[in-house]
């Protein structure tokens, strides 16, 4: 797939020791606001994408960001297209058998979403039945619907949040069932949309996924972003994009 690479804003100084900067490529998939999307401007921003930032200037790494549809993000690590997914990747058993996890460094819960008219009790299954509840594919979502409602309602899935919210907003799906910072940003700010379930808590939190050969890289994450918190640079970018507290 052809993808579109943006530089990212970060260090391009030396380490202490006089040795290169290491290069990194980091995967984000784009629209997934506020965590990743494109300005009024077309420049790529977001909580996600400000962190990334300043975890590289924290790792004094020469950084490149790598637009990367959702389904492909694994496979693309995989393939060494880049060597970070910094992409509100939620941290699962499946998951860790194929890529290394930093420690989280986020956690949201899933949220339910629809129309100011639907009034179904989304845990009822028999009263969902018939439903049609719109996932992004491949997500924590996509699987806690896959496994748990499987048998009562239709699951579409959808390769980027915007178009499940574009099919929201036609009437094409009942709910959409998304990261509810996602569903906040993308849906109740929509007239005639509302939260229809409560939140559910899912996985273990998100967390840099890269190769499982990376030990040592995934050690230095874990220290950068362990200082960002401490100095106060994570709760900055966080007060950005949040009225509540996501870290972990």
């Amino acid at each position: 797939m052809k993808k579109l690479l943006i530089a990212a804003s970060c260090a391009m100084a030396m380490f202490a020791s006089g040795a290169q900067a290491q290069d990194l490529r980091i995967a984000f998939d784009v629209p997934y606001e506020p965590f990743e999307y494109k300005d009024d401007n077309g420049e790529l921003t977001g909580f996600e994408v400000e962190l990334a930032s300043a975890m590289c200037e924290e790792l004094e790494a020469n950084c490149e960001f790598v637009i990367q549809a959702w389904d492909g993000m694994i496979p693309g690590l995989l393939a060494r297209k880049f060597d970070l997914i910094m992409s509100s990747m939620s941290i699962t058993e499946e998951r860790a058998k194929r890529v290394l996890f930093s420690d989280p460094y986020y956690i949201t819960p899933g949220g339910w979403f629809g129309p100011e008219s639907f009034n179904t009790d989304v845990t009822d299954l028999e009263a969902m039945k018939g439903k049609t509840v719109g996932v992004q594919r491949g997500t924590t979502m996509d699987t806690y619907v896959t496994e748990n409602m499987h048998s009562a309602v239709t699951i579409k899935r959808y390769t980027t949040a915007e178009d499940m919210v574009l099919d929201l907003e036609g009437q094409r799906i009942d709910v959409a069932f998304v990261d509810y910072p996602v569903g906040e940003q993308t849906i109740l700010n929509r007239e005639g949309f509302k939260e229809v379930g409560e939140p559910v808590k899912l996985g273990e939190g998100v967390g840099v996924a890269m190769r499982k050969r990376d030990a040592k890289l995934a050690k230095e994450i874990n220290a950068a972003l362990k200082t960002l918190k401490e100095n106060g640079t994570y709760d900055t970018i966080m007060a950005k994009y949040f009225n509540y507290d996501i870290k972990i």
